[in-house]
This record gives structure tokens, sequence and C-alpha cells, in this order.
């Protein structure tokens, strides 16, 4: 092989690595918010997103880090994400105000346990333009295709008919 040619393999199987790299889920996967989630909707509808992802977590949850650390910082989901959501993440435990789809002034934990009664973590929702919850997912996702699958399900609108568990089935038959 000549050294033209070990040079663009070379530099190939190293483009090839750098685009597989995993990402740091707060730095990609994340938006950057006000804390206002009415104005993120009135974003959201902007930029032409079909709705908000929520990631409520705590700071002691095995699986949210687990979640952030082999799910979220995939460069294919991060992707996905940001094609169609506007994606947040809210603290369950959190005393910091942001202000509720309703533009009512709340806490992070009250929005988390009060309005939408989460009480175990991670817990993954989807609202629609309108800040209507469209699917609630509690627990973590088997792994990044299962996360990508989620967000197909909604995307595609197939949670309106359909349950999860039977999308996730037959999503697995259709692999085989």
């Amino acid at each position: 092989m000549s050294v033209r040619g070990l040079l663009a393999l070379c530099l190939f199987v190293a483009g090839s690595a750098f685009a597989a790299t995993p990402r740091d889920a707060q730095d990609y996967f994340f938006d950057q918010s006000l804390g206002d989630f009415r104005a993120e909707l009135a974003t959201a509808r902007e930029q032409g997103k079909q709705g908000i992802f929520i990631f409520f977590e705590m700071d002691e949850c095995p699986f949210c880090h687990r979640m952030r650390e082999t799910v979220l910082n995939q460069p294919e989901v991060q992707d996905y994400y940001k094609a169609h959501f506007l994606n947040f993440t809210v603290d369950i435990e959190g005393d910091i105000g942001i202000t509720d789809f309703h533009g009512n002034s709340v806490t992070e934990k009250d929005f988390a346990f009060r309005e939408h009664r989460v009480r175990a973590t991670p817990v993954l929702m989807f609202f629609d333009l309108d800040g209507k919850s469209i699917v609630r997912h509690t627990g973590p996702t088997a792994d990044a295709r299962e996360f990508l699958w989620l967000g197909e399900y909604v995307v595609d609108g197939t949670y309106q008919t359909q349950s999860f568990t039977q999308y996730k089935r037959e999503r697995r038959q259709a692999a085989r």
C-alpha cells in the first residue's frame, strides 16, 4: 500500500472513531433554559420542533447517571432528539424557581412532584407544543436504541394508538 493510501486509511479510521465518540450529555443533549417552560414552548414552535422532552432526575439516582453515561451521550441519540425536541432536565429535589407551562412560578421539585407526580427517577416525559403531557416513561431505557425508539414513538404519533411496550416488541421483531 502506498504512503498516500495508508494515510487516507488512517484518516478514515480516525474520522470514523471520532464520529462515534460519546459526547457529554450536559453539553450536547440538553438545551439551555432560563427556567420558563412557557417561553420554551414558543421557542419550540418557532424552531419547528414537535415538543419538549424533560428528563426528571436527582443527583443520587444511579439509573439517571447510567442514562447520562450510556444513552444521552450518544451522538445518534443527541442528533435525533435535537432535531425533534427541545430537551431539558429537572431536578426533582431542586429549589430553583421555574415557570411552568401555564405561567405559574414554582420550584423544580413542585413542578416534578405536585404537577407531574414524579416520585421515582428517571422519568422521561414528552410534552406537546401546548404543554400537555403526551408520553411518560418511568425508569431508564435498556439502551440507546430503546431510547431512540421512545423518541420515534412520539414523533410518528404511535403513542396515540399503541403502548410503548407493544411498539418495542414490534421493533425488536422487525430488527431480527
